[in-house]
């Protein structure tokens, strides 16, 4: 009886067997950020497969008059209150002057124990151009010693995520958390955050960006004040202060140990192009 299954060996197995290795090699290039041959490199798989998460595009954002960011007025313990409310000034030229006089602010700051061991503050890089911001959770080695954040081996991944994108490296604005280095790469302890809650607030309403792109659970929390895992939360879209979509995501560093993770972190890159309107690559 004939079952209509190509025999082994023949040009027809044969020919199959060069389709399933292209398609895995496009499934490799897309989940790694890289393209060209991969040169033999395995990706394994995970033990685990992360619950699927379901993308919801967020409502469009409502225009909003200019006002005090809501978390420089923060509740909870530990919460920094503004003395003075933030007039968000509407000239470009302005805003990048106040973005300046914000981060020499920020260079003399010593709201809690972690200025005592820094090199240098690390505040930001990129003008946000593109309408999107990624934020990640505090400066490394690197970034203590350069003053700019993710310059490092997960900072050089990010540039691949960004390029992937079809954005250039500048074009996205990049910040952290807490702007200086905790001890040993640490995370961040509750009251470091709250102290370095209200740089970021003003930054982020000066940038005034159309996306946050939140790296990692660090960066979740202090944007949105959950303890939610980030494997549950990745891929779902959420709203920083009601109005700015955010895409939490894993973070780059924890790409570099799981690169099978990249994949998951291609799909909600792809979710941000698209909730902005932007193509998305199919190199």
């Amino acid at each position: 009886m004939t079952t209509g299954a190509p025999e082994s060996g023949s040009p027809v197995e044969e020919l199959l067997d060069l389709v399933r290795g292209l398609r895995a090699q496009l499934e490799w290039q897309r989940a790694s950020f890289a393209f060209g041959m991969s040169g033999g490199e395995v990706v394994s798989e995970p033990e685990e497969a992360a619950p699927p998460s379901v993308v919801e595009e967020p409502p469009a954002p409502r225009p909003v008059a200019p006002r005090a960011p809501a978390s420089l007025a923060s509740t909870g313990p530990g919460a920094v209150t503004a003395t003075a409310p933030l007039q968000v000034p509407t000239d470009p030229a302005e805003r990048r002057r106040a973005l300046e006089v914000l981060a020499e602010t920020v260079r003399g700051c010593e709201r809690c124990a972690l200025h005592a061991g820094r090199k240098q503050t690390v505040f930001a890089r990129g003008t946000g151009s593109s309408g999107v911001c990624f934020v990640g959770e505090g400066p490394g080695a690197d970034e203590d010693a350069q003053g700019f954040p993710f310059v490092g081996a997960a900072g050089q991944l990010l540039d691949r995520m960004i390029a992937a994108m079809g954005l250039a490296r500048d074009e996205v604005y990049v910040c952290n958390i807490v702007k200086c280095r905790p001890p040993r790469n640490r995370k961040p302890e509750p009251a470091e955050m709250e102290a370095c809650r209200p740089y970021l607030a003003e930054q982020l309403e000066l940038v005034a960006p159309r996306v946050i792109v939140a790296l990692g659970a660090t960066a979740v929390q202090g944007l949105l004040g959950t303890s939610e895992g980030i494997t549950r939360l990745r891929g779902t879209w959420k709203l920083y202060r009601g109005r700015i979509p955010v895409m939490p995501t894993f973070h780059p560093a924890y790409l570099l140990r799981t690169p099978a993770a990249k994949r998951e972190v291609w799909l909600d890159l792809q979710a941000v192009l698209r909730h902005l309107g932007l193509p998305v690559p199919t190199r």
